[in-house]
């Protein structure tokens, strides 16, 4: 791969724009670029949550998500372009139902814990539902593409059964909410 960054301060943000992958410049502040934000913060708790001891079928769905999370952000980054493909969201539909098969029935709300490694999902989940919000937000503006829609809300689930998945894997119990009311 050729240097694509060859000097990684250009001073051409220092106003409050910033570019798109097509070259046009808009505003720090705006929808896109808080959905660009949103999905990096969530491949970067991944990352967190990838440094802790996991079962090798999270560890290697994990590390495939880095790179799809990487492909919705270049659509986002690029608008009008479309990098992932309606596979992914099978591929994370399959893991999900594999993950959740052996796991016992819910009776109660869970609440983020357990595990330490749990709980860095339990991160990646809430960051997760934030990305899908924002990009739901600019969804209503410009179009962000139905399959990144689609994954981030399948993966989003995903998170939710891999918390529970990787708790059981270490034979700690969720932690169940008591309505004390």
């Amino acid at each position: 791969m050729a240097n694509r960054l060859s000097k990684i301060y250009t001073k051409t943000g220092d106003t409050g724009t910033t570019g798109l992958g097509d070259g046009s410049r808009i505003n720090k502040d705006s929808l896109r670029i808080d959905a660009m934000g949103d999905v990096d913060e969530l491949n970067a708790v991944i990352g967190i949550l990838l440094t802790e001891p996991l079962p090798e079928a999270i560890r290697s769905t994990l590390d495939d998500v880095q790179h799809d999370l990487f492909d919705v952000g270049g659509e986002i980054c690029i608008p009008g372009y479309t990098m992932l493909k309606t596979e992914r969201v099978t591929a994370l539909e399959n893991v999900l139902d594999e993950l959740n098969e052996p796991l016992p029935s819910l009776k109660e709300f869970i609440l983020p814990g357990g595990s330490r490694a749990s709980a860095y999902c339990h991160l990646a989940r809430t960051v997760c539902r934030r990305a899908e919000r924002s990009m739901i937000k600019l969804n209503r503006d410009e179009t962000v593409t139905v399959i990144s829609l689609q994954y981030i809300n399948r993966l989003s689930d995903l998170l939710f059964v891999m918390c529970r998945s990787i708790n059981h894997a270490a034979n700690v119990p969720d932690v169940l909410w008591h309505n004390k009311s």
